[in-house]
């Protein structure tokens, strides 16, 4: 998600920084962020003249002291603990006036901002999959959130080329708390053998739905769809609607994660 983020804003030509602490992260980003450009040349979408100057636009870093900007954008594993301890960090190597936003799928962001040292700067902007070709972008307040982040978060989201939609600090904001039974349910069927992976995602698709929700899955990651619904789950008391399928769970135990490691509810080459 990140290298996403950070690929869409230098293709819109902003200069972007992309940190890890882990540098092979960092090389395979580049990495596919180059491929990713390549693609939209292909595709006629940019000109092959392009490429350069737009990763050029990008610096790959490893060290938090270099990852000083106007506005940061943390986007790393679904956890608030870890959310919490990096927006810290880059708080004390930023100035007063950069501001911050979360790219959680369903993290509570007043929660968050209780342990953050500067809460009125943080708001919730959460992406999805793949970045640079869903429109969509939620932004979130948080009770303390200042006003004007807000208007930055937007007009940023538009000068990005993507929709923004404003919603309430609640479990899964809009689009998780109602694309979560999509999930869900569809494997409640694989559970139950009422239906196969093949037969669901078959059928959705027929429907409309341009991916089934196990291709879906496994383009998100079954461990980030894992920890949304543990996270709603947790949020509503443990409702049984909300309940995560032993299914994924299992996956997930085995590594089977889809897309970025070959297994998930397909198999990749």
């Amino acid at each position: 998600m990140g290298s996403g983020i950070a690929g869409l804003s230098a293709l819109k030509s902003f200069t972007t920084i992309l940190f890890d602490i882990d540098q092979a992260k960092l090389d395979r980003s580049k990495s596919d962020i180059k491929k990713n450009l390549e693609q939209l040349s292909a595709k006629q979408k940019i000109s092959a003249e392009e490429i350069l100057p737009i990763l050029g636009r990008i610096s790959f870093v490893n060290s938090i002291s270099q990852c000083k900007a106007d506005f940061i954008i943390e986007a790393i594993i679904e956890n608030e603990d870890a959310k919490v301890n990096l927006l810290n960090d880059l708080i004390k190597v930023n100035n007063k006036d950069c501001l911050f936003a979360t790219n959680t799928s369903s993290l509570n962001i007043s929660s968050i901002q209780k342990k953050i040292s500067s809460p009125e700067r943080l708001a919730g902007m959460h992406f999805f999959n793949p970045p640079g070709v869903m429109k969509l972008v939620e932004i979130i307040k948080g009770d303390q959130t200042r006003e004007d982040v807000l208007i930055t978060l937007t007009e940023l989201s538009k000068k990005l080329g993507k929709v923004p939609v404003h919603c309430t600090d609640s479990p899964g904001f809009i689009v998780n708390r109602v694309a979560r039974h999509y999930y869900l349910e569809a494997m409640k069927l694989i559970e139950s053998g009422i239906a196969t992976i093949e037969n669901v995602d078959t059928i959705m698709e027929s429907a409309g739905f341009k991916m089934g929700p196990f291709k879906l899955m496994d383009l998100i990651g079954v461990d980030i769809n894992l920890a949304v619904s543990e996270s709603l789950y947790n949020a509503f008391n443990h409702n049984e609607r909300f309940k995560p399928s032993e299914i994924q769970i299992e996956k997930v135990k085995k590594g089977y994660l889809g897309r970025k490691t070959g297994n998930g509810f397909y198999h990749y080459n």
